[in-house]
């Protein structure tokens, strides 16, 4: 499936969290990335979450003292859900709109599912973007699936090597490797990734 237009993308993703076509959606946070939270010190820094959907992640950072957190979807569905069950979460950190029109700067962006819901085709711009948005030193971690790409799809795989491929030009690689604990729908279906910005 090719969704061109942002008015189409967001249309095609409002339909899927309406109808609660949300398969990838845990229902939790993600335990690796809970795991790689639990190591963060500094709950000053700017953190991004795009592609949120349900944002678990975000609700458990704010909760754990991270309030400069932002969740980022082209959904207006999903963030109205999210509203609901954070209504204490800012509004200002909410942004609906498309994560290549956005113009901030962060200290950290999480990963989660966002960059496998994406059409293959965009995997390069993405690459890019992350590093126009991560200044230099600060990182890219998060999840991205570990499976055969092909055209059925969102979400779509990949694997390590053609990743490494749109990271490299712009990313200290420090970590990207099979996840070992993941949750147990995702079990050798995962790859944790930490990307410093060179």
């Amino acid at each position: 499936m090719i969704l061109e237009t942002t008015k189409n993308i967001s249309e095609y993703w409002d339909d899927r969290y309406q109808r609660k076509d949300i398969g990838w959606d845990l229902g939790v946070v993600s335990p690796p990335l809970k795991n790689f939270i639990d190591q963060l010190q500094d709950t000053s820094q700017h953190i991004l979450i795009p592609g949120a959907g349900n944002a678990y992640e975000a609700e458990y950072l704010f909760s754990q003292g991270f309030k400069n957190v932002y969740v980022l979807d082209i959904a207006e569905t999903a963030l109205q859900d999210f509203r609901r069950r954070c209504p204490w979460f800012p509004e200002s950190q909410l942004l609906h709109q498309n994560f290549f029109d956005l113009q901030m700067k962060f200290d950290l962006v999480l990963e989660q599912t966002f960059f496998c819901a994406l059409n293959p085709n965009l995997r390069s711009e993405y690459a890019l973007k992350m590093s126009q948005i991560l200044p230099r030193e600060k990182s890219l971690v998060g999840l991205l699936f570990d499976f055969p790409l092909s055209e059925k799809g969102p979400p779509y795989g990949g694997s390590k090597q053609e990743y490494l491929s749109y990271f490299e030009p712009y990313f200290i690689i420090e970590t990207f490797e099979r996840e070992e604990f993941s949750h147990v729908t995702r079990e050798g279906k995962e790859l944790f990734i930490k990307l410093k910005r060179k």
